[in-house]
């Protein structure tokens, strides 16, 4: 008979997608700092043709190893959860969520150059924590509550306080994410239910109901008629050795 599958489970994409992600991420920026090339200019150029590849492009892309490392452990942890609590839909809202974010950035950005994976970043917090807050399930709650208390602090950083930092594409990550936590809101993991809870459900061919009376007392049975409920009856033979 097959195993009912669960609606959190752990599988080998839990991990290994993200990690995928996180080695390409790392193996552009090697391949830039070994063989001496430059691929900032693929970066979001806002308002113009030449910029639109960086929707693509972007997230691969960083200035730095300070800059890098620091988009690297939220961006698994962050991923990681997206695969495990939300499997079905979690492609989805990685690649829609990753052109939306490339594209609202390039609409509104400032005329620079905007690189990084912060933007996904941001895209991921932003939907985990909504997600968990409309499904109101208490798992995907408490993931809500552990990503305001992991990342509380990236809501500093969607104003312009730093001219160095892109922030209207950490503001498109929040807003795309707002977005795809509404339009998947019907895709919610329900709530498993107990036999008592389930719409059909009738006490009087409920087997465990029967030891109650109508008030709630418990009935306390023969133990003739506990013998008479037994579907089986196990005979043990003794047999004695005999010794030559």
């Amino acid at each position: 008979m097959l195993k009912e599958r669960q609606p959190f489970d752990f599988s080998t994409g839990v991990i290994g997608y993200p990690l995928l992600f996180i080695m390409l991420i790392w193996i552009v920026f090697w391949f830039e700092i070994r063989f001496g090339f430059d691929f900032n200019h693929f970066g979001i150029q806002p308002r113009t043709v030449k910029g639109l590849r960086g929707i693509l492009f972007s997230p691969f892309i960083h200035s730095d190893i300070k800059h890098l490392f620091h988009n690297t452990i939220p961006l698994f942890v962050l991923s990681m959860a997206l695969f495990y609590f939300y499997r079905s839909i979690s492609w989805k809202v990685l690649l829609v969520g990753l052109l939306l974010t490339g594209i609202f950035t390039w609409g509104i950005g400032r005329p620079a150059n905007h690189i990084g994976a912060s933007g996904v970043i941001y895209l991921l917090a932003s939907f985990l924590f909504f997600k968990g807050i409309f499904s109101k399930y208490y798992r995907l709650i408490a993931l809500s509550l552990i990503v305001v208390f992991l990342y509380g602090g990236l809501l500093w950083f969607i104003v312009p306080v730093d001219p160095k930092i892109s922030w209207e594409g950490h503001l498109s990550g929040l807003a795309v994410g707002l977005l795809l936590a509404s339009i998947f809101q019907q895709k919610i993991v329900k709530k498993p239910k107990y036999e008592w809870e389930k719409d059909d459900y009738n006490p009087e061919n409920d087997e465990f109901m029967s030891h109650f009376d109508e008030n709630g007392n418990f009935i306390e049975r023969s133990k003739e008629e506990e013998s008479d409920d037994l579907d089986s009856t196990y005979n043990y033979i003794f047999k004695e050795n005999k010794e030559d």
